[in-house]
């Protein structure tokens, strides 16, 4: 009997893969060939604005679909900073679109859901976790339109949020895949977002994911957070984070029934 079987069932990762003279036997070979081909359908996976919209129709919020800098995916991955600026059409447009959609165009938070390095996890676990994150919030916060943002990267919220005039945004976005993780978001929450934020004023939350962090987790987390960024007006590494599995469990019993 494999001794590494017992174990290889509590992890994704790869471990005790055996060998073959000085190579991988056949079977984990073809598998990490497989693995790597998924990262690299996830990178170049074209977003699906429109499914992700139908998702998030229950909420009833606008849905507003905007475009970065970034032409295609050759070059949102050749130009990182084309990824962070809305294109011209965009920029000029974002806010008379909120306004004709009925939106509150002070809110509280907006939510921004961006293809980032993997569509699919945007796909997948996108709009379950704007869903829940809003479930879990009380009636006294205002929320904004919903923004989808093609070849988008995080610091692109800033610059969307500012122009919706949004105390808080929250960017969720596809992260780059691992081996195992092709499908894995994050959570990046910023209080008083603006052009020229840095990441040290952001707070994240990584790897959500139904075999990482799963989703309604996640948005336990997500609201913890926007409360205290809130509450202290402020984000990053100045907010400390004292999430434990006790603010899960009260969260939890405070939702409705």
């Amino acid at each position: 009997m494999d001794p590494w079987s017992r174990l290889r069932v509590h992890t994704s990762a790869r471990i005790g893969l055996g060998r073959v003279g000085d190579g991988l036997p056949t079977s984990q070979l073809l598998e990490f060939q497989m693995a790597h081909a998924r990262a690299r359908d996830s990178v170049h996976m074209p977003f699906d604005a429109a499914m992700v919209a139908g998702n998030l129709a229950p909420l009833n919020l606008p849905v507003i679909t905007v475009q970065s800098r970034a032409a295609n995916r050759a070059e949102f991955l050749q130009r990182p900073d084309y990824g962070r600026k809305l294109n011209a059409q965009s920029e000029t447009g974002l806010f008379d679109a909120a306004n004709n959609a009925g939106a509150n165009t002070s809110p509280d938070v907006v939510f921004i859901l961006a293809d980032g390095l993997s569509a699919r996890a945007v796909h997948e676990n996108g709009a379950d976790m704007v869903r829940q994150t809003i479930a879990l919030l009380g009636d006294d916060w205002s929320i904004g339109p919903v923004i989808l943002a093609h070849q988008g990267r995080v610091a692109l919220g800033d610059e969307i949020a500012s122009r919706v005039k949004a105390k808080i945004s929250v960017v969720l976005i596809g992260e780059r895949p691992g081996l195992s993780s092709a499908d894995s978001l994050g959570a990046y929450l910023t209080f008083a977002p603006k052009p020229g934020c840095s990441n040290a004023q952001r707070n994240c939350i990584s790897n959500i994911r139904p075999a990482g962090f799963p989703v309604c987790d996640a948005a336990h987390k997500l609201v913890y957070l926007m409360t205290e960024c809130r509450k202290n007006s402020l984000s990053g590494v100045k907010l400390k984070d004292n999430f434990t599995a006790r603010n899960l469990v009260e969260t939890t019993l405070a939702l409705p029934e």
